[in-house]
């Protein structure tokens, strides 16, 4: 999963080499944080945070195949 938020990402900002992946394993399942640049910040959130919507919808796809719960939090 971190892979794919990881390529997500770098896809959208300015500077990918800024973008930095983590994954965490709590009691609630697995969190993802991504953290960015400030300046490419818009551009991952999007208006309204549709594009931050979607890719969580895409990574909540993609666990609810391998039966995995995975949380995105985005820094």
């Amino acid at each position: 999963m971190k892979e794919l938020v990881e390529v997500i990402a770098q896809s959208l900002v300015d500077f990918p080499d800024q973008v930095v992946v983590t994954e965490e394993e709590t009691e609630k399942g697995t969190v993802i944080s991504l953290k960015v640049a400030a300046s490419d910040m818009g551009k991952v959130i999007g208006k309204q945070g549709r594009i931050a919507r979607a890719i969580r919808s895409v990574v909540k796809a993609a666990a609810t195949r391998e039966d995995k719960k995975v949380i995105v939090e985005i820094e």
